[in-house]
């Protein structure tokens, strides 16, 4: 009995003793957890290789907010429905909004955002390079949803620009970010494929100004077949860390197909990376030097230099809008996708191609200021995008079409990707919808996926869930 308890002191003492090394995190893994049914019969059709329900770099499609969470898709008659329910509940309470859905462009999302300042719901909907439609919910919605009805009557009337501030008539890819202040933030692109800008709105919690623009279409790229002088640099994300530290990995997009060496491929090139201290107002690239001041002509350019931080000729077909994250510490994580060499070095067509040989990439920077990329040795069987999302433990996991998880350790230092489920029993389309803010909220991974269907036949829509380690 003596030896019993002098050893339960022992590691008692261990335990509490500073400096004493506790147990290791664990490593990643995934557990399903429920699927709920959003809509039996969302609008389907096949645009651009996918759907206007379930493009990737909506942001915010779904997320979570105080305890509810929420989602927004188009329904079979092309109506905007926005849904909430009780976090990890099994039923949703809709509300279809006036519009409907312009054209049969699978561009033309719904993103969501939420102004902490007032507690607002704003959505930007049905875009591609012409006219958006805005609208916000009744101050406090989010705040307290559970004193709120969820009606029509407390969404405000379907505008045409944000409260009379117009922006542009060449509006598309919407993203909402809250500051860490409270401010709502969007960001967009002004200009199209091609030939465009990355702009930025604020909302203060009454008005909404115009940041500016800060990116750059113009200066001459060249490759080793030709040379293209103008462009548009794709956004894989807009994110602030924990440290309030604004983040956004990009490719660049070129407008003249001769930097090609086959006109079927696509003209993306190159993972580019900047961040920003004073909430988007100036961009600085790797080392920290100043490369643009958001609504100057002092824009981020092809020829700004320390902007590449994973060089790629556009031979590849590197894909545009892949997706980004922050861990702990925030440090920046990317996955990119592209066709590597040893499939062959010119992609004749890039759908073909990517669906044949494409292979996902994470990338990130380490602790010590080295950028690392692993292949994610899971084919993606898919020409679309990869999500990347990061647990409390910093373990990484990405998200690839029809539903599929890998993960990786940080302990590995993110060498370890195993496949964790293979989502053969969600019959799933193509891309997913991830709740980013839901991993920090619960722990939980959940993402909204629609099933298979052909031509225009509407399809089932559903949010799943999968519980993270503890």
């Amino acid at each position: 009995m003596r030896r019993r308890t002098a050893l339960a002191t022992a590691i008692l003492a261990a335990v509490a003793t500073p400096g004493i090394a506790r147990a290791a995190d664990p490593g990643p893994s995934v557990s399903k957890k429920s699927t709920t049914q959003l809509d039996g019969q969302a609008i389907f059709f096949v645009s651009y290789d996918g759907l206007v329900n379930n493009n990737s770099f909506q942001k915010n499609g779904l997320f979570t907010y105080k305890g509810h969470q929420y989602a927004a898709w188009y329904t079979s008659t092309g109506n905007a429905v926005i849904g909430r329910r009780v976090l990890g509940g099994s039923s949703w309470s809709t509300v279809t909004l006036s519009h409907v859905l312009k054209t049969s462009d699978s561009h033309n999302v719904i993103s969501m955002g939420v102004s902490e300042v007032d507690g607002r719901l704003h959505l930007t909907m049905d875009s591609h390079s012409d006219g958006y439609f805005y609208v916000k919910s009744i101050a406090g919605l989010l705040d307290n949803p559970a004193t709120k009805a969820w009606t029509s009557s407390v969404f405000g009337a379907v505008q045409t620009s944000l409260d009379g501030l117009a922006l542009t008539s060449q509006f598309t890819y919407p993203q909402f970010i809250s500051t860490p202040e409270g401010k709502l933030q969007l960001s967009y692109r002004v200009g199209i494929s091609g030939n465009g800008r990355n702009a930025l709105a604020e909302y203060d919690g009454s008005t909404w100004t115009a940041l500016g623009e800060w990116s750059s279409s113009t200066g001459t790229y060249t490759s080793s077949h030709g040379s293209s002088t103008a462009r548009n640099m794709y956004l894989h994300g807009i994110d602030y860390d924990a440290g309030g530290r604004l983040h956004s990995f990009f490719t660049w997009r070129e407008q003249n197909a001769a930097v090609m060496c086959n006109s079927g491929g696509i003209t993306n090139h190159d993972t580019g990376y900047v961040y920003s201290t004073d909430r988007g107002r100036t961009w600085r690239n790797d080392a920290g030097a100043l490369v643009a001041t958001t609504g100057t002509s002092d824009t981020v350019a092809v020829t700004d230099s320390g902007l590449v931080v994973d060089p790629l000729g556009p031979d590849h077909s590197l894909m545009n809008q892949e997706s980004q994250s922050t861990d702990s510490s925030g440090l920046p994580h990317a996955v990119i996708s592209y066709v590597p060499g040893r499939f062959g070095q010119c992609t004749t067509d890039y759908v073909a191609d990517r669906t044949a040989g494409g292979r996902a990439f994470h990338l990130r920077k380490n602790s010590s200021g080295t950028w690392q990329k692993t292949e994610i040795p899971v084919a993606p069987g898919s020409s679309q995008r990869t999500k990347l999302i990061l647990d409390k433990y910093d373990n990484a996991y990405a998200i690839f079409p029809f539903g599929r998880i890998a993960g990786a350790s940080k302990a590995s230092g993110h060498t370890d990707w195993t496949l964790l489920y293979d989502g053969s029993d969600l019959n799933a389309f193509g891309e997913v919808v991830i709740d980013e803010m839901r991993v920090r909220a619960d722990n939980v991974l959940s993402f909204m996926y629609q099933e298979k269907s052909s031509g225009t036949t509407p399809s089932a829509l559903h949010v799943v869930d999968f519980a993270l380690p503890a």
